[in-house]
């Protein structure tokens, strides 16, 4: 059996999916144009969020499924996830760490971009 070395990427690629998944282990901001929806439409973009698996090399280059959008509400909405660090001063270290990092998550409005 061959042993799988998990390289930094696929660890960022993991932790980032599973705090978009969940929205829990970082911080989640949405602008105006998000708080601007309906309960209902704004419950369905989260969900879209979460379960957003359309990726590919165009949207993700570097593999590490931080940016993707999805059409609700007859509009369209990035979402994008950024890695700070612990205080959000600057960029992580070590994105691959998460005792070093804090993630965030912005969804917003296309236009709002």
């Amino acid at each position: 059996m061959i042993a799988y070395a998990e390289t930094q990427t696929d660890r960022i690629r993991a932790l980032n999916d599973a705090f978009r998944q969940s929205f829990v282990g970082g911080r989640v901001v949405v602008t105006s144009g998000t708080r601007s929806l309906s309960d209902t439409d704004r419950l369905a973009l989260f969900a879209a969020v979460k379960g957003f698996d359309a990726f590919t090399p165009d949207n993700d280059p570097y593999g590490e499924h931080d940016f993707g959008s999805v059409d609700i509400a007859g509009g369209k909405f990035y979402w994008k996830l950024d890695c700070y660090d612990l205080h959000c001063l600057g960029h992580s270290p070590n994105a691959a760490d998460p005792a070093v990092t804090t993630r965030v998550l912005t969804i917003m409005r296309a236009e709002e971009y």
